[in-house]
């Protein structure tokens, strides 16, 4: 373990709360390498990292897989929003994506991690583009992550109709990716409650994501 990971362990351990821990674990099911550090605190974290030792700690964290007994479900949740919190290029950034995104195993993780993705409202076309392959894909939380950046990103009239479209067609069987699915059709429903409504009338959504979209 490199020095900068090490150090942010410590500083984990620190702020683990059990009793806290007790209930998130119950909000993240399967994940059972919980400390149970508050998201503020994590975030609090990652921006320091993210200002003294963003490069020496996205490297550390590269090869870190979650699947590891001696990984903690903060420290993923710490890579990922190092990410969006530090200064780096467009084309770092989305370097950087392709390692961690595939790291991703819950909707925690996910959804926390893209609400921090702000770059994307200053570059939306590239960012578009750049997240289509995650939705072409096959896993369960690398669609999702997708569908969540398009729900921070792109609920707008230029991308709309693009955002029906793929809520259409995308086919997969995981509950994180039709629940993802149903939560996007909601949020464009607040903003464009006809639009979304014509769309709800008239789409390929399997029974459970349309109800749930409702």
């Amino acid at each position: 373990m490199g020095p900068i990971r090490d150090k942010a362990r410590q500083n984990l351990l620190k702020l683990a709360d059990e009793q806290y821990r007790q209930f998130h674990s119950g909000l993240v099911p399967g994940e059972e390498r919980i400390l149970g550090v508050r998201l503020p605190e994590l975030r609090k974290m990652a921006k320091e990292i993210s200002q003294k030792h963003l490069y020496e700690f996205l490297k550390e964290m590269d090869e870190v897989d979650p699947g590891q007994e001696d990984v903690f479900y903060e420290e993923i949740m710490l890579e990922g929003l190092t990410i969006g919190y530090g200064k780096l290029s467009l084309g770092e950034r989305f370097a950087y994506l392709d390692k961690f995104v595939p790291k991703i195993r819950n909707w925690a993780v996910c959804d926390s991690c893209c609400s921090t993705y702000k770059f994307m409202e200053k570059y939306p076309a590239e960012s578009w583009e750049y997240i289509q392959k995650f939705l072409d894909g096959s896993k369960e939380f690398e669609i999702r992550f997708g569908l969540i950046c398009i729900l921070d990103y792109f609920v707008c009239d230029e991308y709309l109709d693009r955002v029906f479209e793929i809520c259409s067609n995308i086919s997969h069987e995981g509950y994180y990716v039709k629940m993802g699915v149903a939560w996007l059709v909601s949020v464009c429903y607040v903003k464009y409650p006809e639009r979304t409504e014509a769309f709800l009338m008239d789409n390929h959504m399997d029974d459970f994501t349309q109800n749930k979209s409702i």
